[in-house]
């Protein structure tokens, strides 16, 4: 369970803490004294449902208010009685279970009702669940304080001249030493290789035995920096646990003999019959024995209209229930649904190591048999162990595996800042390297929610501007997204709209109304004939990309309204600048038919050869893999369950912070402001993270190849070699931070938001 710190006006501990008083929407808080300390502002809700352990609220906030839901959910999370929160900002349901055993079920509803106010007024901020972590700490090698010690040892025994015992100094070098040596031991019995963990051993060693225990000391001590900094630019956020009976919530209504009863969802077998009321997930894949519903699809088919589902029709797992009530039975549970099935295939997709994938260790092995054969080669000729170990110590390795993870983990920081979220070091030196981008369509490149595109009036006595009035007001306060957006398409032309009196709303059809004493039908052409509308004069409208629905009043077509999944405002500037500036390819992705694909396709000059429509989850997944073994370097776009596949195919995966929990947990890099100019940042950001990369290896390298010239030729001292190479690591490490420490006016993309 997550950690939350509560901060109030004058903070109590929140669990000791009882309702006073509930007045018209209000609660005053209260002490374990009773003293009154702060009222909180009103929200509205309900209660929707209740039983024994389980309650659901009904917040009407949740639907806009993202970081009210965020505070809400860590305030309830908190409970110490609560044992799971769901929150469904689509259907602004909040639905919590708690330990029944322990507390009264008024008395649980009275703590949540003041923890959905309370959430307005109160400052939440989530901890990160550091307890793995620190475990890890806990239970790793002490390596750092190891080498710091032996440092502080060597300082004092050496240049300030304490007396300090060399067997303390020797000792503990090698106990710092031994994750060298497993490390080097294990490249010659493992991967049958001289890896340059040998190389730093054989240094240490050398030096050790010398005397110069500073030597050893500050190179062991550069070796765990690199190694912890490379460390932390691992994945930041697990994987949650992608089962899909965890995303639909714990409880599901069946008829079972006639009578209806509330189970857990584990407890759904084949042939149950399963009932969905609005604003609940379908939590089965089945067809309908009775009952009609709209569901939204768009999470798992990418349709980003509802469909209108009735008798014998199939529903499945994931999709929401917008309006209407169904009998479900059952026959495909759990992951075996359609949506299981999406996550096990993105399940069994490749495993990468999620920390950066060494570049430092590839440049740095290279020099390995050429610094041992030449330490060889001035020890044959100068029986000098003291310029040998100059020489070793002058190789590129530690000055590398300092730089390189410590300029990853700057742009992770940096990224962060600017609201995007990489989640570990591989994934920026992907970003940096792709040359090809695959999005997918609905909620990617378009909203994903409908929006009017244009009025039309098909009767010459009545202009566009009634027709959008008659409309809006025979589809005000209905809850279906063409109506919703025919609302906010009037309000945004500041159209009047007049009063609606009487009206009937038939599911998946229309609404009839009365407005201005004329009887006016809104809805779908075979509606429209159903109310024995004429509907002669729509012959020879050809049908475009866009729906539509039609307006009549006093039994006369007065006009259309088309609508459609509209393209987000950035997308078009964003995929111009990736195929001219930046120079990738770009292909698109999505369930929706060919017309549709292709009229998108064509708005964002992206050629029907990179469009792929009707493209079920595997087949997403198939396009990204054909690419891959193209030899490119592919990422994959996407919000939905429907995406997943492709997500955790790709060579890096993004979403953003509002997909699905799905898709937002598989991905790579989560663009957290929701659009797609973080996508150009984040490029950006992996690109410039990229030629601090080479400047760090220039360098580290040119010093350390010179200092080693000198050394060979004419002799060097191990400190003075010491000195230059971690003069020169300490100089790339420094410069590696440059994105933090004084970001370049060139990182952002030219592209403003």
């Amino acid at each position: 369970m997550a950690k939350v710190t509560v901060q109030l006006a004058s903070p109590p501990t929140i669990i000791a803490h009882e309702i006073a008083g509930e007045r018209n929407g209000k609660v005053r808080l209260a002490d374990s004294n009773g003293h009154s300390q702060q009222q909180l502002s009103q929200v509205t809700y309900s209660v929707i449902h209740a039983i024994r352990g389980r309650v659901r609220f009904h917040v009407p906030r949740l639907r806009h208010d993202t970081n009210y839901a965020h505070r809400l959910q860590g305030l309830v999370q908190a409970d110490p009685l609560v044992t799971s929160v769901r929150i469904n900002p689509v259907a602004a349901s909040l639905v919590v279970t708690y330990k029944c055993d322990l507390v009264a079920d008024a008395k649980m509803r009275s703590r949540l009702s003041y923890l959905i106010l309370a959430a307005n007024d109160v400052a939440i901020t989530p901890a990160a669940n550091t307890s793995s972590a620190d475990d890890d700490a806990n239970k790793s090698w002490p390596g750092m304080q190891l080498s710091a010690m032996a440092t502080s040892l060597a300082l004092l025994g050496g240049p300030l001249g304490l007396p300090i015992p060399p067997i303390m100094v020797v000792g503990t070098i090698a106990l710092a030493t031994l994750p060298v040596f497993q490390r080097a031991l294990d490249g010659i019995t493992t991967q049958r290789k001289l890896n340059i963990d040998f190389l730093d051993f054989i240094a240490i060693a050398i030096t050790t035995v010398q005397g110069q225990f500073l030597t050893p000391s500050l190179m062991l001590s550069l070796i765990e920096i690199g190694e912890n900094i490379r460390d932390r630019t691992a994945r930041s956020s697990q994987l949650q646990t992608l089962d899909l009976l965890n995303s639909l919530g714990q409880f599901v209504w069946v008829e079972r003999d006639g009578i209806k009863q509330q189970i857990s969802l584990q407890e759904v077998r084949r042939g149950d019959t399963v009932i969905v009321y609005p604003g609940e997930q379908v939590p089965v894949d089945g067809s309908i024995l009775r009952g009609k519903a709209l569901l939204d699809e768009q999470k798992l088919t990418g349709e980003s209209m509802p469909v209108l589902k009735k008798k014998g029709q199939a529903v499945f797992a994931s999709t929401l229930m917008r309006e209407g009530r169904i009998y479900i039975l059952a026959e495909r549970v759990g992951n075996d649904t359609r949506a299981g099935q999406s996550i096990k295939l993105m399940q069994e997709a490749p495993v990468h190591d999620t920390r950066m994938e060494n570049y430092a260790t590839k440049i740095a092995e290279k020099a390995v048999i050429p610094t041992l054969l030449l330490g060889g080669a001035v020890f044959a000729t100068t029986r000098n162990p003291a310029r040998v170990a100059s020489v070793l110590t002058l190789d590129l390795c530690t000055g590398i595996r300092v730089s390189i993870p410590t300029t990853v983990l700057a742009a992770l920081t940096y990224a962060a800042k600017h609201g995007i979220l990489i989640r570990s070091g591989r994934a920026l030196e992907q970003l940096a390297a792709v040359d090809t981008i695959v999005f997918d369509k609905t909620g990617t490149l378009t909203k994903g929610e409908v929006a009017v595109v244009g009025v039309e009036s098909l009767n010459s006595s009545t202009p566009s501007s009634r027709v959008l009035a008659l409309a809006a007001a025979a589809e005000q306060r209905l809850t279906h997204p063409v109506a919703e957006a025919v609302m906010r398409y009037a309000e945004a032309q500041q159209v009047i709209i007049p009063n609606r009196d009487k009206w009937n709303y038939q599911l998946g059809l229309g609404v009839q109304a009365e407005i201005d004493k004329e009887i006016v039908y809104v809805g779908s052409d075979r509606f429209l004939r159903q109310q024995g509308v004429e509907m002669e004069q729509l012959n020879g409208h050809q049908k475009g990309a866009s729906s539509a629905i039609y307006v009549a009043s006093n039994g006369q077509l007065q006009g259309k309204i088309k609508y459609s999944d509209v393209l987000r405002p950035e997308s078009q500037k964003v995929v111009a600048q990736l195929l001219t500036v930046e120079g990738v390819e770009v292909h698109m992705l999505t369930g929706d038919n060919k017309r549709t694909a292709n009229a998108v396709a064509a708005k964002l000059s992206i050629p029907p050869t990179h469009t792929h429509a009707e493209a079920f989850p595997e087949q997403k997944a198939t396009v990204v893999r054909k690419l891959h073994e193209q030899g490119k370097t592919v990422a994959f776009v996407g919000d939905g369950i429907n995406d997943s596949p492709a997500l955790a195919y790709a060579d890096v995966s993004v979403s953003f912070a509002n997909s699905s929990d799905i898709a937002r947990e598989t991905a790579d890099v989560v663009l957290m402001q929701n659009d797609l100019y973080g996508l150009l940042e984040a490029i950006a950001i992996a690109r410039k993270a990229k030629q601090l990369i080479h400047q760090n290896t220039s360098i580290v390298a040119i010093p350390n190849l010179a200092a080693m010239a000198i050394a060979v030729v004419f002799g060097l001292n191990p400190l003075a070699a010491t000195v230059v190479n971690n003069g020169s690591t300490v100089v790339a490490g420094v410069n590696g931070l440059r994105p933090i420490l004084k970001p370049s006016s060139n990182t952002t993309p030219s592209l403003a938001r």
